[in-house]
């Protein structure tokens, strides 16, 4: 694969399985940008990690990609965001699926850099519980997911204005 099209600049990605209480939180985000229709916006739920993220993120601009984190540090609910620089130091600690997803984007762009987006910016959203199985989240992620989904209009409304210019790799 040389080359891959996409009708739109910018995707938005919601990590996480929706039967494990909190860690549904980045797929309702996604579902909820995705029910406002942006134009040049891709939106999609996975449930994947690692290299399985490279062919989701392929041939975009830009990505934001959206998950639950569990550092500890915060209270349930805290949405932050990080730039890929910033990302990769804060999932040393913390739980992200098991899986490094900074690990991932760097050999991402290594192997096929024309492929991969400019930028990539992560919305992560502090848990309370991921190991409970359950189709329902705990309120405080209940109320995270429209502050989270500010966070990546936010961040998309960012992108944007510094796209004006080319596309450099």
């Amino acid at each position: 694969m040389n080359s891959v099209h996409r009708d739109a600049s910018t995707v938005v990605v919601g990590l996480g399985s929706p039967i494990m209480c909190d860690d549904a939180v980045g797929l309702r985000v996604s579902q909820l940008i995705e029910s406002m229709h942006l134009d040049d916006i891709d939106c999609c739920q996975e449930a994947v990690g690692g290299l399985d993220i490279l062919p989701v993120i392929h041939g975009y601009r830009y990505a934001v990609i959206v998950d639950a984190i569990q550092t500890g540090q915060y209270a349930p609910g805290t949405v932050m965001l990080f730039t890929e620089r910033d990302f990769d130091e804060a999932v040393a600690h913390a739980s992200s699926h098991d899986v490094n997803l900074p690990t991932a984007l760097k050999i991402g762009r290594q192997m096929d850099p024309a492929l991969m987006p400019e930028e990539v910016r992560f919305v992560a959203i502090e848990v309370q519980d991921i190991k409970t199985v359950t189709e329902t989240m705990t309120p405080e992620l209940e109320a995270a997911v429209r502050p989270a989904g500010d966070a990546v209009l936010h961040v998309i409304s960012e992108l944007r204005k510094r796209g004006c210019g080319n596309r450099t790799s």
